[in-house]
């Protein structure tokens, strides 16, 4: 079984039973945005970037199948940790290039207007986004 696989069924297995705000099943979610993505470690790191930060997952659960350290690295890099200000979790993710590309793709994503609109996500949360997904295209291009 080759390692994207194994994470898509990690995902799904992990994210069993969870909708998001418009009440569609939330796997839809780290699927698009691994498709949104370009090489075979983004595209895993996508699949996971929510286990570790939504589920009952961990980093070591993921060592332990066999997922390589850059991709460990960035979902580490991808999941917000308990009272980190937001533009904190930005600026880590953004520092590894697999995790900055995830996350423009999962903001993307995140802000597509019929999301937007199911979702109903205020004009605040929106800002929040339009400025990290600013931070992490500046950064991109600069790479």
């Amino acid at each position: 079984m080759s390692d994207l696989t194994t994470a898509i069924l990690v995902a799904a297995n992990a994210h069993h039973g969870q909708v998001d705000k418009a009440r569609q099943p939330y796997i839809l979610h780290p699927l698009r945005v691994m498709l949104a993505v370009n090489s075979d470690e983004e595209r895993i790191a996508a699949v996971l970037h929510d286990v570790v930060e939504d589920t009952d997952v961990t980093l070591d659960e993921l060592r332990s199948k066999g997922f390589g350290v850059a991709v460990v690295q960035a979902v580490d890099a991808l999941t917000r940790r308990d009272d980190e200000p937001y533009v904190d979790f930005i600026k880590r993710a953004r520092a590894n290039e697999i995790a900055r590309r995830v996350k423009i793709a999962d903001i993307l994503d995140n802000t597509n207007p019929d999301r937007v609109r199911a979702a109903g996500l205020g004009e605040q949360h929106l800002d929040r986004y339009r400025e990290a997904l600013q931070m992490l295209t500046d950064a991109e291009s600069q790479s």
